[in-house]
């Protein structure tokens, strides 16, 4: 499923990253890696997804979500 799509306490790994050279340079940039562990702290419409990864509380626009899948 996609990273918008995971609801609030959702607990997983990201499984694949899509995009250019420039997106998954700035979404590594900010510890998101495939097989990287999330916990989805926030998700509501019109808001981006907070999610805590690596003892790190991460903001992520909804449009960048539709890039991460999660499993």
């Amino acid at each position: 499923m996609k990273l918008y799509e995971a609801k609030p306490g959702y607990s997983g790994e990201i499984t694949s990253i899509d995009g250019d050279t420039r997106f998954l340079s700035r979404i590594t940039s900010i510890g998101l890696t495939e097989g990287c562990k999330i916990e989805i702290m926030q998700n509501e419409k019109k808001q981006p997804v907070l999610l805590l990864s690596r003892d790190s509380l991460i903001a992520v626009n909804r449009k960048d979500c539709e890039r991460i899948e999660v499993k």
